[in-house]
Formats: structure tokens, sequence, C-alpha cells
């Protein structure tokens, strides 16, 4: 007997209880809905079942029954064989979106989410804290744009680094490509890329990595009168280089780096990408939207 088959029968014997009391005039309608938790007019719906039918009248006929809106067994197996074949390293809002797109699946992601962690293929993300509060994003394009970078692998012991600069106030991804390793070069690259396409902009919001600020003391405050090449540029282009002491103080980019880095080596593996130059390539023309507005 399952859950509900219990609770329905132990519904069942509290009301037999407090029918009998109301039919001995011990309790009105009120006092015997307080009792079962519901309202009068389901106390009198459920009397006039029970004297029609008996206890019969008063099981739950769903019960036993499937659903209407059941997906069939072969349609769940076949979801499960292209997640295990497939799409083994998706997560399930990425492996949604694959089945919705190329495999004609009509349903819902919370049903692919939760199916997933019903056969055990995903585990159910821990509940989020209370945290400090966002930083407001800025009200206008151009006003501060991020850059950092993150390592990624989809060819088996290869690790390449991502850069990426994006702006605070709309996520939009301006520059983004991988090298062998992230510098000083990679910095000029990418602030080269955004301003040649976009025009200059107010303020860059880093990391203290070594290209980008000198640290007299390990995870001390960022000596802002030695300023490392990529700094000195910036000055000279009037744009203010603004240090993150913390991965949460740069909560947005790090969420953005989340993102690619759950969906972005499936897609480059799954389209067969082995080389920095396919990935690029890749990146421009097919996985990034197309050139925004400059600036000014």
């Amino acid at each position: 007997m399952n859950r509900a088959e219990v609770l329905q029968e132990v519904r069942l014997m509290k009301f037999e209880d407090v029918y009998s009391r109301r039919s001995a005039n011990k309790l009105t309608q009120e006092q015997a809905a307080e009792i079962l938790g519901v309202s009068v007019r389901t106390v009198r719906r459920w009397e006039d079942r029970f004297e029609a039918d008996g206890a019969e009248g008063l099981y739950d006929r769903r019960l036993g029954k499937l659903a209407n809106n059941r997906v069939a067994t072969d349609k769940v197996m076949e979801m499960l064989e292209l997640f295990d074949t497939k799409y083994w390293d998706y997560t399930p809002k990425h492996f949604h979106e694959k089945l919705v797109a190329h495999h004609g699946f009509t349903q819902s992601y919370n049903w692919v989410r939760l199916t997933l962690q019903r056969h055990g293929r995903v585990q159910a993300a821990p509940r989020r804290g209370a945290h400090r509060r966002k930083r407001p994003r800025r009200p206008m394009v151009g006003m501060m744009l991020h850059q950092d970078g993150s390592s990624h692998e989809w060819v088996p012991g290869q690790w390449w680094d991502l850069i990426v600069t994006m702006d605070d106030a709309t996520n939009r991804v301006y520059s983004a490509f991988f090298v062998e390793e992230e510098g000083t070069m990679s910095s000029f690259q990418g602030l080269t890329e955004v301003i040649e396409a976009q025009g200059l902009f107010c303020s860059l919001y880093a990391d203290r990595g070594s290209h980008y600020w000198h640290t007299p003391e390990a995870g001390g405050k960022v000596d802002k009168d030695n300023l490392t090449q990529v700094g000195r540029a910036l000055q000279q282009l009037g744009i203010e280089l603004i240090p993150a002491y913390s991965p949460q103080a740069r909560g947005r980019s790090e969420r953005m780096f989340g993102t690619f880095q759950n969906r972005l080596p499936q897609e480059l593996r799954s389209h067969g990408i082995t080389t920095i130059e396919e990935a690029n390539q890749f990146l421009k023309e097919v996985y990034l939207p197309p050139d925004f507005r400059p600036f000014c």
C-alpha cells in the first residue's frame, strides 16, 4: 500500500468517527469541518456520498489510474538513452534545449530535470543560502566592462583559456576567444577587439591577476601607483581599471563563465572541434550573437 492509499484509509476512519458523532447530534457540520480540516461544503458532499454508497463513495477513484498526460515509457527510455550516449555531460537545461531542437521532444524542462534526477543521472542542486545583495547593474552600456579568463578542456588532456569581455549593464559578450594561456597579450587582444568594434568605454572590472595589477602581498591590496602594461594603456585611454577582491565581487562575470563552462565544451566536442583555430571560428560564426551596436 502506497502513501496515498494509507492517507486515504486514515481519512476514511477519521470521517466514520466524525459521522457517527454527527448522527448522534453531538457535532455540528461546522465542528465536523474543523476536525476534518475541510470546508462545510466538503463535509456535506462526503456525507451525501457516504449515505449513498458507503465507504466506497469516499474512495478517490483516481488512485491506481495512469494520468492522461503521462509520458510513455518508451519516450522516457529514449530520453535516457540520448543522455547516456550523446549528452552525458550536458546540464539538464542544455539537454532539454537539444531534445526540443533536434529530437522532437515537447516535454517541459521541469519534466526533463525531474526525470533525470529520479533515474540517478543528475543530482538536485543544493539550496542556496542567504548571501550578499547583488550589486546593481550599470544603467548604460559601456559604463563598465568585465574581463576574465577561464580554462576549458574538451580535448582530453588539453586545456585552453577562454578570454571573455562582457558588458555589466546587459551581460552582452563583446569579445571571446581561446588562447594557450591567459596573460598580458590576451588582455590586450580582448580590449583591442572591443574598442575597434564598439568604441571606448568608461571602466574595466577585473581580478588581481599579475597582468592587471602588481600586488605587493599575496591576497593584499593592489599597488595603484605601480601600473602594469595593461594598467598604463587603460590609463592613457582614460579608462578606469577596478580591482575585484573576491570571486563574489565578480559575481556577474563568474555566473557568465559558469554558463560557458557548462555549455561551450560540450558544444565544441559535439561539433568535432579539436584546435584553437577551429574553436575561435566556431565562437565568432556560430556560438556568439552577431556584433552589437557601438557605445557611441
